[in-house]
Parts: C-alpha cells; structure tokens; sequence
C-alpha cells in the first residue's frame, strides 16, 4: 500500500509529475509503464563501490537498460510486501530525492522495515537515466542473511 503522495499542487515540474507517475504506477502493480519512464540506456544502481552490491543483496544489484529495470522489479516480485509509504518528494535541477519508509518480508525467511531515498535522475528528454537507493546496508544484509 502506498500512502502520503502529494497533491497537485506539487506536480508543476515535470520531473516530479513522472516520480509520482512512477510511484502510482508501482502502487499499481504497472511494471511497463514504469519501463516506459526510462531511458534505453538507464543507469539503475550504478555505484563506483557499494557493498550491498559486493555482498549480493538481488533488489540492490548493478542493473542497465530497460531489461534491466524489468529484473530489478522481478526481484522485487519476491518480496512480501508490507507496506511502502512515500514521505516526501523533492526536487532540484534534473534529479528527483523520495524518501520512504518500506517494510517487506524476503524470501529467505528475513523481515525489514527501513527509512529509505530514491534518488531519480533524468535525461533531457523527462526520461529517467539514473536510479539510485540510500539505504541502510546492514538492515539490508540482515534481512537478506547474508
């Protein structure tokens, strides 16, 4: 269940019409239309050094391209979701921040709820050409057994 999206009033950028867009359509189930918000060429969870990535936490691996977003909600399909509630939503120049709170169950038996950050860059298209997830890599680890 997704709660706390904005009204209107926020939606003057464009930017922040497509995250919420996005949010909307998670919140639905809508996979395609969240890969029809992307670049060809998207960036998802690229990092110089990420130690999730390094201990292979699925929902945090390096990811490119549409397909790649595509695996990246495949692996969120694993997941038993609790609940996932948007706080806010900023923006500034071509990036969007969305902070949260998400609870879910993984499939290897763990449990996590964690305030998180969605930082969305995007082309000058209005596309999305970056994702990135702030979290906290330990409650990740634990939840993930690893």
């Amino acid at each position: 269940m997704i709660q706390g999206l904005p009204c209107g009033e926020y939606l003057a950028m464009t930017n922040l019409n497509t995250t919420q867009q996005i949010y909307e359509a998670f919140g639905r189930g809508d996979v395609p239309a969240i890969v029809d918000l992307c670049a060809e060429d998207v960036a998802w969870e690229h990092w110089e050094d990420n130690w999730a990535q390094k201990k292979g936490i699925p929902i945090l691996q390096e990811r490119t391209g549409k397909l790649g977003v595509g695996e990246f909600f495949a692996a969120v399909g694993t997941l038993t979701m609790q609940s996932f509630e948007v706080l806010n939503i900023m923006e500034g120049g071509n990036q969007v921040a969305v902070t949260f709170v998400i609870e879910y169950d993984t499939p290897v038996g763990g449990h996590l709820r964690d305030e998180e950050m969605h930082l969305w860059t995007f082309d000058p298209a209005g596309k999305v050409s970056g994702l990135r997830h702030y979290v906290d890599t330990a409650k990740h680890l634990s939840a993930w057994k690893l």
